[in-house]
């Protein structure tokens, strides 16, 4: 049963906001090169899920996930928070076991810390599982599908953390380096992780 579960996995790449502390949309934002929605969707291990959605409001984003060959879902309302997003996304694979959750402006990540995470929620399928470094937990998380119902009545800015927080006691973590769970929100911020690369 365990590795029926673990058979059936969706990937939810959250790549909707309007960035607003950032100033445009920052999934443009190029870092080695690359805009930092092509690193986020480049972290995904697309042989470990049976679907891959990306939530986006953006059109380039849509062909972009069309690219790697993900489903793209459009957000008409990302003012609404990431709620929306989550609840879209949590929709349209709501035929899986669990859910990895993602979020699109942490260009470090590596797709074999995903891996790990996936591979450690597989060995313990009732746990929600998450990336974590010295015991500050990050994303991405994995969620089985117990929780979904309680993922769908977020509100406004709220995502999986106000879930994780009821049930401490039901998180696992992954430890990863610490630059993977390194989120992009600023400008400053972005300039920052390219300086610490480039030393």
């Amino acid at each position: 049963m365990q590795e029926l579960q673990g058979a059936n996995i969706g990937c939810l790449v959250m790549a909707a906001g309007n960035a607003s502390r950032f100033g445009n949309n920052k999934l443009a934002a190029e870092l080695d090169g690359k805009p930092l929605i092509r690193h986020a969707l480049e972290a995904v291990p697309r042989h470990l899920f049976s679907q891959v959605v990306v939530v986006t409001q953006y059109p380039e984003v849509e062909d972009m996930a069309r690219e790697f060959g993900f489903t793209p879902l459009h957000n008409d309302h990302p003012d609404y928070g990431i709620s929306h997003t989550i609840e879209l996304g949590t929709k349209a694979l709501q035929q899986c076991n669990a859910i990895l959750y993602m979020v699109s402006d942490q260009p470090l990540l590596d797709d074999a810390s995903v891996e790990r995470i996936v591979e450690c929620w597989r060995n313990h399928p009732c746990n929600i599982v998450g990336a974590a470094h010295n015991g500050k937990r990050g994303n991405p998380c994995i969620f089985p599908r117990e929780f979904y119902d309680e993922l769908l009545a977020l509100e406004e800015d709220h995502g999986g953390n106000t879930v994780i927080r009821k049930y401490p006691e039901r998180l696992l973590t992954v430890e990863v380096a610490q630059e993977e769970l390194t989120d992009v929100d600023t400008p400053k911020a972005l300039e920052d992780l390219k300086k610490q690369l480039s030393e």
